[in-house]
């Protein structure tokens, strides 16, 4: 007997706000303290949700070691105060992994071996840098050129450039234009009702009492974006993975830390608590492409995802393309034909930044809250994926 998929909702989504690695901000707060706060945040945007019928939270973590190991999923449910019954598993799809914790939690309520999830992502690339602390690649993905790592993204991203003929010009204008739609964005307060304001405590030693003096400031804004940036000011940053190349610092997504949450529910507990859903998940997919041009993944994830929702690409009203490097996002927008408007309209990874594994949970709680601020009907996260993947998800407002 076949059984009929149910619908999985999407009742609060929250983020932090996104801080610059390994400098900035969030420099000395740990991940799974990040993610604790969203969490929270998350669980007070639905009050008369029952926490005791929580059953998992999945967490996207792109490398899950140091402050960020140890299963973070499970300990940052434990140090959020959720109660003991609520799981916790960390998965792992690098830059896609937030947006596949989303759908592994949607999939659990559709199959119906769940009512309520939480799906998250966290990274601090402050306190555990790429590829980790201790990187070991087997040696004999360099026999082959086509083999997974074999390729450094950035590399990667400077293939797509010279095989989709993407000009210099061209990624730094991208670049100028997410800092300068960021920053709008920001001014307007477009970004208000996603984020989680985080609580910064710093310590520092009073040389006259002996003591250490705490202080404590609330962070609101995302620290990446910049007013100071201009097209003169890009054009001459040289190229930092190919002497002859067109991939800057300043084209490029910025190394971040942050964390994202979404809770996600069946129809039957809507009913129960008379709860009012944000958001329904629609469908995801995930593609493979060749790792060495890995940037163009969305390009192949994008129209499974549309056919897996029944969609059309002109239905899509806001697409939330992971700027990994200028030239990729520029060459899936070209390759697909996507509407420029419709895409990052609050700014991308190049200004806002990409806590790598957050990065899913991040943007699906900036498109949902824009598809309600705009009385939008579909939004569309989407990303490439280190190793040649791409990913999407789509929403729809309710």
């Amino acid at each position: 007997m076949t059984q009929q998929l149910q619908e999985a909702y999407i009742v609060a989504a929250t983020r932090s706000p996104i801080g610059k690695a390994p400098r900035g901000m969030f420099r000395h707060t740990r991940p799974d303290d990040l993610l604790a706060a969203v969490l929270q945040s998350a669980l007070a945007q639905v009050p008369g949700l029952d926490p005791k019928t929580i059953e998992d939270a999945i967490v996207g973590c792109s490398f899950p070691e140091g402050a960020q190991g140890l299963n973070m999923a499970r300990n940052a449910v434990l140090l959020a105060g959720l109660p003991n019954t609520v799981g916790g598993v960390t998965v792992n799809r690098y830059c896609a992994s937030g947006i596949t914790a989303v759908a592994m939690a949607a999939d659990r309520i559709r199959v119906g071996q769940a009512d309520v999830m939480i799906a998250a992502g966290a990274e601090s690339m402050s306190m555990v840098p790429m590829m980790g602390f201790h990187p070991s690649i087997n040696m004999n993905v360099f026999k082959d050129e086509h083999i997974g790592m074999a390729y450094g993204m950035g590399l990667t991203a400077e293939n797509v450039a010279k095989q989709w003929k993407v000009s210099r010009e061209a990624q730094d204008q991208f670049a100028l234009d997410s800092h300068l739609k960021a920053l709008a964005a920001q001014q307007a307060g477009d970004f208000d009702a996603e984020m989680t304001a985080i609580d910064i405590v710093s310590r520092s030693p009073n040389l006259s009492s002996g003591a250490i003096d705490l202080s404590t400031r609330t962070v609101r804004l995302d620290e990446g974006a910049r007013a100071d940036t201009s097209l003169a000011a890009l054009g001459k940053l040289r190229p930092v993975f190919s002497p002859k190349g067109s991939v800057t610092a300043g084209n490029s997504s910025q190394t971040s830390d942050g964390a994202g949450a979404l809770i996600l529910v069946s129809e039957k507990i809507l009913k129960q608590f008379n709860l009012t859903p944000l958001a329904r998940f629609v469908s995801f997919a995930v593609r493979g492409v060749p790792p060495e041009i890995m940037g163009i993944g969305p390009k192949e994830a994008i129209p499974a995802a549309l056919k897996a929702g029944g969609l059309s690409l002109e239905q899509i009203d806001w697409f939330e393309l992971n700027e990994a490097f200028a030239a990729q996002a520029i060459a899936v927008m070209q390759d697909l034909g996507l509407d420029p408007a419709k895409v990052n309209p609050m700014g991308g990874a190049i200004a806002l930044g990409h806590p790598l594994g957050a990065t899913g949970a991040i943007r699906s709680a900036t498109v949902i809250h824009a598809l309600q601020r705009k009385q939008l009907k579909y939004g569309m996260v989407t990303m490439c994926v280190g190793t040649g993947m791409g990913a999407a998800g789509i929403f729809e407002r309710m």
